[in-house]
C-alpha cells in the first residue's frame, strides 16, 4: 500500500503487501520483500535489497553511497535480511570493490542513530544498542549484542553470541561467547547470560568458562594457549570455533584481564 505522498521509482521492485509511509522515497534498483513496512521520512537508494517482515522507521537512510574515498560509483548493494527492525535514523552504506556489499541477517534489531558503514557482514539475530556505530569492513557473527554507543574500529571482528558493554570502543577483535567491558577494552568473563537464554546447557558453559581460562588467565601467550587448549580440551565445536578466531585474527584480539577497578 502505497501513500500518494511517498515517491517510488518505477524501477523499483516492491512487493504487492509491502506498507510505504508518507513523505518516503525509494530510489531505483530497490527490492522490497513481503510484509516491509516503511515508515515516513524514510529513504531507500539504489541497491538496497530489503527481506520480508522488516520494520523501518522514520529517519533511515538505507543504501547510501560509501563515505569512502576509494568508491568510484560502484554497483554495489546493501542486502537485509527478513524480520529485521530498522529504528530511527539509522544510517546503513552500501559496499564498495572490497567486498561489493554491506550485509545484515535476519531477526536483526538495530536501534536508532546507529551507523553501519560499507562493507559490513552482520550475522542473524544481533541486537545494536542506541549510537551504535560500525566503522567499514566490520564482520559480526550471529547474536551479538552491542550496549549503548559502542564504537568499533574499521576491520574488527566480533565473534558469535559476544556481548560489548555500553560506550565500549573496539580497537581489536573480539572472540565468540566473551563479555568484553573497561578502556582499553578487555575480557570480562563469557556471555553466560546470553548464552542461557539461548539454550546452552551448564556443562556447555562451564566448557566454554574453561577454554578462555587458559587463553586469558593463566598468564600464558595467545601460541601458549592454543596449544594447550587444543592439547588437552575435548574437541567440541565450540572449541574449535574459539581457536579458528583466534588463528585467525588480523587485528589480534582483546587482551586479558586489567588491573583496573572500574
Amino acid at each position: 500500500m502505497n501513500q500518494p505522498l511517498a515517491y517510488v521509482h518505477p524501477g523499483a521492485k516492491i512487493a504487492k503487501n509491502v506498507v510505504i509511509e508518507p513523505f518516503t522515497t525509494i530510489h531505483n534498483n530497490v527490492v522490497i520483500g513481503e510484509g516491509t513496512w516503511i515508515g515516513s521520512n524514510v529513504t531507500i537508494m539504489e541497491g538496497a535489497r530489503i527481506g520480508k517482515n522488516c520494520s523501518i522507521f522514520p529517519g533511515a537512510v538505507i543504501s547510501a553511497v560509501p563515505q569512502d574515498l576509494k568508491y568510484n560509483d560502484e554497483d554495489t548493494t546493501v542486502e537485509i535480511g527478513d524480520n529485521t527492525t530498522i529504528r530511527e535514523c539509522v544510517t546503513i552504506n552500501k559496499g564498495t570493490t572490497d567486498r561489493m556489499k554491506t550485509v545484515i541477517g535476519n531477526n536483526c534489531w538495530i536501534m536508532a542513530y546507529s551507523h553501519i558503514a560499507h562493507d559490513c557482514i552482520i550475522g542473524n539475530n544481533c541486537i545494536f544498542s542506541n549510537n551504535s556505530t560500525l566503522a567499514g569492513h566490520i564482520t559480526v557473527g550471529d547474536y551479538v549484542v552491542l550496549a549503548g554507543m559502542t564504537a568499533v574500529h574499521q576491520f574488527c571482528t566480533i565473534g558469535n553470541h559476544a556481548f560489548v558493554t555500553g560506550g565500549s570502543l573496539v580497537r581489536k577483535d573480539v572472540p565468540p561467547y566473551t563479555k568484553a567491558a573497561r578502556e582499553p577494552l578487555s575480557y570480562a568473563g563469557i556471555n553466560s547470560v546470553g548464552l542461557r537464554r539461548r539454550g546452552y546447557t551448564t556443562e556447555k558453559i562451564r566448557e566454554i568458562q574453561d577454554i578462555y581460562r587458559i587463553l586469558y588467565q593463566k598468564n600464558y601467550n595467545n601460541s601458549q594457549a592454543l596449544e594447550i587448549i587444543e592439547a588437552e580440551m575435548e574437541a567440541t565445536s565450540e572449541r574449535d570455533e574459539i581457536l579458528q578466531f583466534v588463528r585467525d585474527s588480523q587485528r589480534g584480539i582483546m587482551k586479558g584481564y586489567f588491573s583496573s577497578k572500574f
